[in-house]
């Protein structure tokens, strides 16, 4: 069997890290292609290192674009690609732009699509990520769910059951194959001055956020406030670092760094008192390690987290608000259960892959 696989921002290299392995594993032929949607070495590169992702067969280096533009871009070169590989599968992962190109691009070639964290849905259609999974969903052959809550979106929306495999989430895979490497091998916590348990994670990357010049100023106003009572990180995301330049924003007080490398970044998470962030793959991490997580928006596609107790959502509109929140997760918790699975999702997959008709 062959399949392609589309990869192109960070959260889908951690992903594909212990899939690409079951893949091998399994006796599976991997073509890896690498849209080039995270192009730049803190965004991607470190993180084929980190994670020993072997190098892309191909990239198509598409670059920054609007949303239309890279989108066009990529479905030229993934069309070319198929063509020429003729695989078996396309596997897609999540809800970016690299997913909906794929998951398109395949569907006009005939090409069956597997859909890694198939089923999610905030169900606010302004997010590009939320039409960009609706779309993949809708394309797919094989829904490849990490959640019973994604199982029952799809069966609500009349989805065939054989098209549905329940797996577990791979990012828990992934918090539990590099958890004692980040323990062992980061110094972040030195470099930075930071004490366990003794800072505030933050994280600000969705459009909705850094394109709002009045949400960003209200997450940047309010991460000062908790920045009087604990440290607050902030690893900038270039497109929050543009945004902020550009508005001339105030972040005094906030320990702004670079993007950072994957293994840095889990071990900010394991240790922090409270995570505050935009990111869906992030307020998962914080589950995982039982870190309380305050999310920065109105709804969330992983509800298991917010309805165990350890993730609270918070609407960025209002500076007080969201210090209020970020101080007062510290120090809580919630229920203790596993929703996302056993740490052997990517096992699944590949044999789901291997079976499916």
């Amino acid at each position: 069997m062959k399949i392609v696989t589309i990869v192109g921002a960070r959260p889908q290299f951690i992903k594909a890290a212990p899939v690409s392995r079951a893949l091998a594993k399994a006796g599976i032929d991997e073509f890896l292609l690498h849209t080039g949607q995270h192009y730049d070495r803190e965004m991607s590169d470190v993180f084929f290192e980190e994670l020993g992702l072997r190098a892309p067969n191909l990239n198509l280096n598409v670059g920054s674009a609007s949303h239309a533009e890279q989108t066009a871009t990529m479905l030229v070169g993934i069309e070319r690609a198929l063509v020429e590989q003729k695989p078996d599968w396309l596997l897609v992962y999540g809800d970016t732009n690299s997913t909906l190109a794929g998951a398109v691009a395949a569907a006009k070639v005939n090409v069956p699509v597997a859909h890694v964290e198939a089923g999610l849905r905030s169900f606010n259609r302004r997010m590009p990520e939320e039409i960009n999974r609706l779309v993949a969903d809708t394309l797919s052959s094989l829904l490849l769910v990490p959640t019973e809550a994604a199982r029952k979106n799809l069966q609500r929306e009349g989805v065939p059951e054989d098209r549905i495999v329940w797996t577990g989430d791979v990012m828990f895979d992934v918090a539990l194959m590099f958890r004692d490497q980040a323990l062992g091998r980061s110094t972040v916590l030195e470099r930075l001055g930071l004490a366990e348990r003794n800072y505030v994670l933050a994280t600000v990357h969705r459009a909705e956020n850094t394109d709002d010049p009045g949400r960003l100023r209200a997450i940047l106003s309010g991460l000062q406030a908790v920045a009087k009572e604990l440290p607050v990180v902030l690893p900038v995301h270039p497109r929050a670092r543009k945004m902020i330049e550009q508005g001339g924003l105030d972040t005094a007080g906030i320990r702004l760094t670079e993007p950072l490398g994957f293994l840095d970044m889990l071990r900010l998470e394991m240790g922090a008192a409270v995570i505050a962030t935009d990111s869906g793959g992030v307020q998962k991490e914080a589950f995982f390690h039982r870190v309380p997580c305050v999310t920065l928006r109105e709804e969330t596609e992983w509800v298991e987290s917010v309805e165990l107790g350890w993730n609270r959502l918070c609407p960025p509109n209002d500076a007080a608000r969201i210090t209020h929140a970020v101080l007062g997760a510290r120090g809580t918790s919630g229920r203790q259960a596993e929703p996302y699975g056993d740490g052997r999702a990517a096992e699944r997959m590949g044999r789901a892959l291997l079976e499916h008709p």
